[in-house]
């Protein structure tokens, strides 16, 4: 099977040959998500040759789905506005919102004005609802049913929508004002003889989320009842539209990339493909944040200057301290953090998830601090500076641990990203008092430690 790079190159051959007919069967035995990596390497004339193919095969609005955001902006300078709107026109609105805030603010309007209608009105309702939301998510393409069809009515209905519906999952029952009153799975469905009514087939009360709620809670409840689409409803239970699995995996995944971003300190909109000025823009702020969290533990260690001067060998083990102390801190901020984003931790339960962490860290501290005071003896044949490492690996571990999974619930219950700055704040502290207990430890002993 060809690369992404080999196909690229193969691509572009057949269209600087003219060889437009078969550049068009390459791209349309491709799948829609290994044409995202191959539109990258192309210059602006190819993209707008290869878009051009995409559309005729009505596959461009396909593909702009799947590539990577960071390149949108650079696919959508190489397009006209008509073009680009006939392509977007063709996505499911909840595709068409997110590409939408990809384009620059000038071009916008004039794109969206080229939408039709009916197009142009639902995104402009889609948009009033917050960011990150389920009513930003949704499709508003779904099978309503009233309770009295019969199970042959509903499959009719179904055949009749089938072809403008992204997926049919669920089937949904409603009453003569749109407010949800149950579910019918498609296996019930089939399953049940053709007379039987949805009143007697639907699942009464299912679960719901209402059009303001956060897109996290939803993948926390597909996560935990093992849904395929969640019904979106607004405050008087009407449904307005369907959030499939497929979409909740993108929400998880732009979930986790941002939890993973924010505990290394790094903007989620960084990524591979963007610009290095860009790069550099989001990353520096937090670089001189740590930093200047770096010159405060500098300053600790400074305090200390005659006891490094008498006792030089303990400068050897400050790195082991800092070390452990920060790997022992992110491990505990890693689990809260996640906990905290599945929702399977409150602040109200944190004490537990507080103590348990001080626990594994004390016993880690212990056996670990163990091993690295039986070292230092051997290599140093002191056994005070082996106690001293002993005592800081073990007192730099709980805290490690006490910090780890307390300043993200903090965070939490301040109502604040648990992720964001956590893990520069957890790994500044934890080194901060390890070098000041190993240091200070090593004062107090400094008699035995020169002997």
């Amino acid at each position: 099977m060809a690369t992404p790079q080999e196909t690229t190159r193969i691509l572009r051959r057949l269209l600087a040959s003219g060889m437009q007919a078969r550049a068009q069967r390459l791209l349309g035995r491709m799948r829609p998500a290994d044409r995202g990596p191959v539109l990258s390497g192309l210059t602006p004339p190819e993209i707008r040759t290869v878009v051009d193919l995409l559309f005729q095969q009505h596959r461009a609005a396909s593909t702009l789905t799947e590539l990577p955001p960071e390149l949108l902006p650079q696919i959508f300078d190489a397009l006209g506005d008509q073009r680009l709107a006939d392509i977007l026109a063709r996505l499911e609105l909840d595709d068409l919102v997110e590409l939408v805030e990809w384009l620059d603010e000038e071009r916008r309007e004039g794109v969206l004005a080229r939408l039709p209608d009916r197009i142009h009105a639902e995104l402009r309702k889609m948009e009033t609802y917050p960011p990150e939301s389920a009513g930003r998510a949704m499709i508003t393409r779904f099978v309503a049913l009233e309770k009295s069809m019969t199970a042959e009515q509903a499959i009719d209905r179904i055949r009749s929508v089938a072809a403008d519906s992204e997926s049919i999952l669920y089937l949904y029952v409603v009453d003569d004002k749109r407010r949800l009153e149950g579910v019918v799975p498609i296996r019930q469905l089939v399953a049940g003889g053709p007379d039987r009514v949805m009143a007697d087939l639907m699942i009464p009360d299912p679960i719901s989320v209402r059009a303001d709620a956060d897109q996290e809670e939803v993948a926390q409840l597909v996560t935990r009842y093992n849904l395929l689409a969640v019904p979106v409803v607004d405050d008087e239970n009407r449904i307005l539209g369907v959030i499939t699995v497929d979409d909740v995996i993108e929400v998880i995944n732009e979930e986790a990339t941002e939890d993973m971003y924010h505990l290394a300190g790094l903007s989620e909109e960084d990524r591979v493909f963007s610009p290095a000025h860009h790069a550099i823009r989001k990353r520096l702020p937090w670089m001189l944040l740590n930093l200047a969290a770096t010159f405060l533990a500098a300053w600790v260690v400074g305090l200390f200057e005659r006891t490094l001067d008498e006792i030089v060998a303990l400068a050897f083990f400050m790195p082991v301290v800092a070390g452990m102390g920060g790997n022992g801190g992110i491990q505990a901020l890693t689990v809260i953090t996640r906990a905290i984003a599945l929702g399977e931790l409150e602040f109200s339960s944190g004490l537990r998830a507080v103590g348990k962490e001080v626990t594994v860290a004390i016993v880690v501290g212990a056996i670990t601090g163990l091993v690295s005071g039986f070292l230092a003896y051997l290599w140093q044949g002191n056994a005070y500076l082996g106690l001293v490492l002993f005592g800081t690996m073990l007192a730099t571990m709980a805290v490690a641990g006490i910090l780890g999974a307390a300043v993200p619930l903090t965070l939490k219950a301040l109502g604040q990203d648990p992720a964001v700055g956590s893990g520069v704040f957890v790994t500044t502290l934890t080194d901060i008092f390890g070098f000041a207990a190993f240091l200070g430890m090593g004062t107090i002993l400094l008699d035995r430690l020169a002997a």
